[in-house]
């Protein structure tokens, strides 16, 4: 559970039955969650231009479309939250399909309050964001770069904006999260987990990562043979 000591985990309640969705709120808010909610996509989107969240927990069946089709717009962009899906499918096709569309978890209504909490609670442990005093900082300044954890944008020490395509700017804003400490492909890409440690396009991605960083940041993202990579570095927020 979130304590006084680190900000509260942001939640995005997207149901558009009001009474299921009223529940969900009053319970997620009564463990200590900073909670918002939707009842469409159309506000989810709304929502998502101005907002992040650590956790979304998400309807399949939305007035104005599905929510799978949501999912995929997430992970084919830059938003980086764990999406629990829930639905009163109960079909494996759907489950499945969720997930390999980067859904981290799938609960098939009706479920029990506590257990959506724990689900919740296992995601932010995981992810290690529910407990990241940093989460809400702006700037993460390493070697010779900054970056803006806002805007999304890589810095020189001379001033240069370094252009990063949004795969880019999720690893490596992983990486800064989590310095000096070996991640695996799984780590590296949450919402992709079960299909991440097959998925080679990570090692084209950062071998791009480290062109744009050479020469000021040449060893900075280093190779640990069968585990995973590392940023060799300290890292400042501000």
């Amino acid at each position: 559970m979130p304590t006084l000591a680190h900000p509260p985990a942001r939640v995005l309640v997207v149901d558009d039955d009001e009474d299921i969705r009223g529940l969900i709120v009053q319970q997620v808010a009564q463990a200590g969650f900073e909670v918002s909610h939707a009842a469409s996509l159309a506000e989810v989107r709304q929502k998502m231009k101005t907002e992040a969240f650590d956790v979304v927990i998400l309807d399949l069946n939305l007035p104005d479309g599905d929510g799978i089709d949501l999912c995929r717009e997430m992970r084919a962009g830059d938003r980086t939250e764990a999406v629990i899906m829930v639905t009163a499918r109960d079909a494996s096709i759907d489950r499945v399909l969720g997930l390999e569309l980067g859904a981290d978890d799938y609960l098939t209504k009706p479920f029990e309050p506590r257990e959506l909490l724990a689900r919740i609670r296992n995601l932010l442990r995981r992810r290690g964001e529910g407990a990241d005093p940093n989460r809400n900082k702006r700037y993460a300044q390493f070697g010779s770069w900054t970056l803006d954890l806002v805007q999304r944008r890589l810095i020189a020490s001379d001033e240069r904006l370094i252009i990063l395509s949004s795969a880019e700017y999720r690893l490596l804003e992983r990486l800064v999260r989590n310095p000096n400490a070996v991640l695996a492909r799984e780590d590296l890409l949450p919402y992709r987990r079960n299909l991440a440690p097959n998925d080679r396009s990570i090692d084209l991605q950062v071998s791009r990562l480290r062109s744009k960083l050479s020469p000021l940041g040449e060893g900075l993202i280093l190779t640990v043979r069968n585990e995973g990579y590392v940023l060799a570095a300290d890292v400042t927020f501000s």
